[in-house]
């Protein structure tokens, strides 16, 4: 039963929130209603049985909570509409009567008048149901620094008066393209060895996906994001980061890959030409072997000319550099305006190693040394200066560098 009751919560927490908080257009009492709804399951679900629909039970059961609780506290007076709601019952709704309202809760989160550091908290807390100790531990701040975060977005929700809606069509792409960045963001976080944040971030893709069925740059993202994940066990060796030339192919998770693949059909069958999309088809390239260089350097050359991006640049002078070699990509990133980008320095290094200059390949890593500050990579770089001289081994490549559209690159 605990199994059980633990994956309703996975599964329901997020339905559950937005239910409630399109019924009392409050965040606080949703989740204070939601918690006690969860802890009435917990003690009757053992010796009564799983409702035929949890999720209808758990609205139900919270609703009622929150409707006495408002008629206990009178001085709620903005909330005494909801006095005049019938009692419910604690039985099973029935499913067309439970609307789906996590799309509301998510465009809630991620209004453009929050701050990206609230959006992601607040998402992660909502959607997600993690913890304010959980995302104040992933993110590397004290709870209670999360915890005020969390407090003043919700506070600005209420006092901007921010809508629990989709945004009409015209505000649509423009909200979207935030929605996705959080996403995203979320999963970078993840990616330098933090699966479960990882994992979040896949769930809330694939419930976008879910939600959002006829949006290319939705499945655009998630099959990114897959397809990236499907290398989780190669990219790491006894706790080392390994270069994608050197990650063991057979490590792949070629289920994720598949499922990556086919969101990526589903991405193009929709028209989809988005950057999440491009970076999906590179991503996809790269789990070939072996990898078509230049159809990658030829995505990236499309990708620079959408986005303009310097970092998007440096990710194609990489692929140039397997394609016609390194003096080729020295070329592209000696052109580049990203000296305080740790990664230009490291990728500039690995070319000047490769092309045999020594020296300049070793003052390359140590101003990328004081840029870095993810552990592994710093070892990484640790390791590149320890040996002297150098060894370039036949075929050795440079790391491909994270994704463009994020702010949290990370090596691969």
């Amino acid at each position: 039963m605990v199994t059980t009751l633990e994956q309703v919560f996975r599964d329901q927490w997020g339905r559950v929130l937005a239910a409630l908080i399109g019924f009392l257009g409050d965040f606080d009492l949703a989740e204070e209603a939601a918690q006690e709804a969860f802890a009435i399951a917990a003690e009757r679900w053992p010796q009564a049985g799983v409702p035929a629909n949890p999720g209808a039970w758990l609205v139900t059961t919270a609703r009622n909570r929150a409707i006495n609780r408002i008629r206990r506290d009178r001085t709620l007076a903005a909330k005494t509409r909801l006095l005049e709601v019938p009692q419910a019952a604690e039985d099973p709704m029935d499913a067309t009567t439970f609307p789906d309202e996590r799309l509301e809760l998510i465009f809630t989160c991620c209004h453009p008048a929050l701050a990206t550091e609230a959006q992601v908290a607040l998402t992660l807390r909502t959607l997600g149901g993690l913890t304010t100790g959980e995302i104040a531990r992933a993110f590397l701040v004290p709870e209670a620094t999360m915890a005020q975060r969390l407090v003043r977005a919700k506070r600005k929700i209420k006092a901007a008066g921010i809508p629990f809606r989709v945004p009409p069509e015209h505000l649509l792409p423009d909200r979207l393209d935030a929605v996705l960045a959080v996403v995203y963001l979320i999963f970078n976080q993840g990616y330098g060895g933090r699966g479960d944040l990882a994992a979040e971030a896949l769930w809330l893709g694939r419930a976008l996906a879910e939600l959002l069925a006829d949006q290319p740059e939705v499945h655009g993202l998630l099959a990114l994001m897959l397809l990236l994940d499907a290398r989780r066990a190669a990219r790491f060796r006894d706790g080392e980061l390994v270069l994608l030339a050197d990650q063991d192919h057979s490590l792949l998770d070629t289920a994720e890959i598949a499922e990556g693949r086919e969101a990526l059909d589903r991405a193009l069958a929709l028209g989809g030409r988005g950057p999440y999309v491009v970076q999906a088809a590179i991503a996809s390239l790269h789990a070939d072997q072996p990898r078509d260089w230049p159809q990658i350097a030829a995505l990236y050359g499309e990708l620079s000319r959408m986005t303009g991006s310097p970092v998007v640049e440096l990710n194609r002078a990489v692929a140039i550099a397997e394609a016609q070699g390194p003096q080729a990509g020295l070329e592209i990133v000696d052109r580049l305006s990203l000296q305080d980008y740790h990664y230009l320095h490291a990728t500039r290094g690995e070319l000047l190693r490769r092309l045999g200059r020594t020296q300049e390949a070793r003052e390359a890593y140590r101003r990328a040394l004081t840029l870095v500050h993810d552990p592994a990579e710093r070892r990484l770089l640790q390791r590149r200066l320890a040996e002297n001289p150098p060894s370039v081994p036949s075929g050795t490549r440079v790391p491909r560098i994270g994704q463009p559209s994020s702010a949290n690159k990370r090596a691969e």
